[in-house]
């Protein structure tokens, strides 16, 4: 039976007041001459995408090394995918050992793990390992950076070309992205939980600990909650920034471009983040059994019910509660099967629907079949 046909019943509608106690309880920033010393800025949440607060978000800019967050996308689904396995040894090129600025000094026909070399783009923005890897999955790096393109436009990235997987410079004429641009990428790239085993790593080290990295992201040791991403500056494009941190289950990506300096930068990553925690916050309602249902004609007389329930973001400044409709129905006809629609949940905040999740069927119930009528006609007479 398709599941629009199991709401023919009668609607029980329950409505339950949820306070929400804010996870990040402080006086909110005033927003309205809220800005950051960057030529563009965007603040987003990790875990829904919006967009908290924005400074000419859509100028194409130089990213500098912040590039790597593409670089290390397309490195991490094609490890995801199998293109390339984890424990592989890849050797070095001429050409990647070749990369100027920040690097591990790669010399051509070195071998070493993909673990190293991704620990070595993440923590020390190499860019030779950054060009050896991208060799290693595509087989050039030209070929490497049309996928990074292709990659930008499915992400609905508009704003972006790459030319290159470093961020390099000095050579290119139209290596341009946008912090909103960035920001998407970035969280992308942090659906691979498995980046922040190196994001949030201060130091370490490679070649069998012969030459030590330190994270070129300074927030990671002096921010809290600080959990990466990617740093990068050159003379084109200033000090720029992709910085993540997570506090009470809010993940936030504040994206800064363009800063004069690498303090002005890392300062107005904190004020950004400082703003967003002060003035967001996370509701969070768990899985929840949501009752039972009567089924009609069914082998078994009634079916358990569940909402998968949600994280919802909350603005404090509002101040108010949010309502949690639930709309279940009080009677569906079998059949009905395991992750069947029988009703949804409504999260209301000042008189709008903010989030709403459908209540399913935990359990499968097959039509009651003549003989198993039978059986309970001739069970309920016996229990007389």
């Amino acid at each position: 039976m398709k599941r629009n046909f199991l709401f023919a019943s009668v609607t029980v509608l329950l409505t339950l007041v949820i306070v929400i106690t804010p996870v990040c309880a402080i006086t909110p920033a005033n927003s309205e001459n809220f800005d950051v010393e960057a030529k563009s800025a965007v603040l987003m949440d990790f875990n829904t995408g919006t967009v908290l607060y924005e400074k000419n978000p859509d100028e194409p800019l130089p990213p500098a090394s912040v590039t790597k967050i593409m670089t290390l996308l397309i490195i991490m689904e094609a490890l995801d995918s199998g293109e390339l396995s984890a424990d592989e040894i890849v050797t070095v090129s001429e050409y990647a050992a070749s990369m100027g600025g920040s690097q591990v000094f790669l010399e051509a026909g070195e071998t070493m793990p993909i673990n190293d070399f991704l620990k070595s783009i993440i923590i020390a923005s190499a860019n030779d390992c950054a060009v050896a890897m991208a060799e290693a999955v595509c087989g050039s790096e030209e070929v490497f950076v049309a996928r990074m393109n292709q990659r930008a436009k499915e992400l609905g990235m508009k704003n972006t070309h790459f030319e290159n997987a470093t961020g390099l410079d000095d050579d290119v004429s139209n290596h341009l992205t946008s912090a909103r641009d960035i920001a998407i990428m970035s969280r992308e790239l942090m659906k691979h939980d498995k980046i922040f085993e190196y994001t949030t790593t201060w130091m370490d080290s490679i070649r069998n600990g012969a030459f030590g990295l330190t994270n070129t992201n300074r927030l990671i040791r002096f921010y809290k909650g600080a959990t990466g991403l990617k740093t990068g500056s050159t003379g084109k494009a200033g000090f720029c920034i992709s910085a993540t941190a997570k506090r009470d289950g809010l993940h936030l990506i504040a994206v800064i471009m363009g800063s004069e300096t690498r303090d002005i930068r890392n300062n107005a990553a904190k004020k950004l983040l400082d703003y967003g925690f002060s003035t967001y916050c996370v509701f969070t309602d768990a899985k929840t059994i949501a009752g039972t249902i009567h089924v009609k004609g069914g082998e078994k007389e009634s079916a358990e019910c569940y909402y998968d329930g949600c994280e919802i973001l909350v603005d404090l400044a509002k101040g108010k509660s949010v309502k949690k409709e639930i709309e279940l129905n009080e009677t569906v006809s079998a059949p009905i099967r395991e992750g069947d629609t029988v009703g949804k949940v409504k999260y209301i905040l000042d008189n709008e629907t903010i989030y709403e999740c459908e209540i399913k069927a935990k359990e499968s119930v097959n039509k009651i079949t003549y003989f198993s009528l039978l059986k309970r006609i001739f069970a309920s007479y016996i229990l007389k």
